[in-house]
């Protein structure tokens, strides 16, 4: 969903009236692909640099025993076929789109991806290199690189958004390393929710979900309350409903964390906080489709 969400958010801005729609269907197609296609890439190149961590986690037993199954060489095969086609694609692209600016995007991202999981670098254990990578993995250079399929031009309005964007991500992953904060801590590995602690990360991440949705809202308001339909502003209203939903059950997190730090490792209330964050990728679906909804509109309202 994530993916879906950059390609539309890079779409909605940067695609025009003036696009054929043959051209705008065939672009789609080809960064969607390279944007799904370096996702599982990153995915995959983190599912073999955590499995031996993973192996000592329950929650994640489907995820090695699917390891197992396939095999680690196997996997890496699939892997470097995977490297082998995208970068094929993203040639093609370059070719068909006359923009060699994308193959500095993707180099860079890919790049960033690879070096967040893998050994010897393994940013996600640096402390803040971590969510750095990751909001530019996840949160700028896909949606750039969707953005820049359809135009050359900066847009002061879509800076806004992308930045309220990247806040949000990183704000809605928190409760992924909250989950993860127990095995993270006594395997060593310095996360930023390590490096903060349960109930400063919490608070983190109600903040950054907070300010990048004020963020998202402004650029979107501007955007609209300047064309020539003001009225779609109001369906601005939906995104404090979702991020509060989403907040809601952080605080809830918030409040466990408190208390779990203050009973001194009180297990019933470890085992309920890993519970709750657990549902954390529902709350990204949450704040992905909201998002992608209004972009959606606005794509909709350039060419109706």
């Amino acid at each position: 969903m994530p993916n879906l969400g950059s390609l539309i958010l890079g779409l909605a801005w940067g695609a025009t009236s003036t696009m054929s729609l043959s051209t705008l269907a065939v672009f789609i197609v080809l960064s969607f692909t390279i944007i799904n296609g370096s996702s599982a890439i990153g995915a995959q190149i983190n599912t073999l640099s955590d499995y031996e961590l993973d192996l000592k986690d329950p929650r994640k037993k489907n995820l090695t025993d699917a390891v197992e199954a396939i095999g680690k060489k196997r996997i890496k095969i699939l892997l470097s076929l995977e490297f082998i086609i995208t970068l094929a694609l993203v040639i093609l692209f370059i070719y068909v789109n006359n923009n060699p600016g994308l193959l500095l995007l993707w180099i860079i991202g890919i790049s960033l991806g690879w070096i967040y999981s893998a050994p010897p670098i393994r940013l996600k254990a640096r402390s803040w290199l971590a969510p750095v990578c990751l909001i530019l993995v996840l949160g700028i250079f896909p949606v750039l690189f969707a953005y820049f399929t359809f135009t050359s031009t900066i847009q002061p309005f879509f800076l806004l958004a992308l930045v309220g964007l990247a806040m949000t991500i990183y704000g809605v992953i928190i409760p992924t390393e909250i989950r993860d904060y127990f095995g993270d801590k006594t395997m060593q590995i310095e996360t930023m929710t390590v490096h903060l602690g349960l109930v400063k990360a919490c608070v983190a991440s109600i903040a950054l979900i907070s300010i990048g949705a004020i963020f998202f809202i402004v650029a979107y308001l501007l955007e609209w309350l300047t064309g020539s339909r003001p009225y779609l502003a109001v369906l601005l209203l939906i995104i404090p409903v979702s991020v509060f939903f989403v907040i809601t059950k952080i605080r809830k997190l918030h409040g466990l964390s408190k208390q779990y730090m203050d009973s001194y490792g009180n297990i019933p209330l470890k085992e309920q906080i890993v519970s709750i964050s657990a549902h954390n990728p529902q709350w990204i679906i949450i704040i992905t489709q909201t998002y992608s909804v209004l972009s959606v509109i606005l794509l909709i309202n350039k060419f109706v």
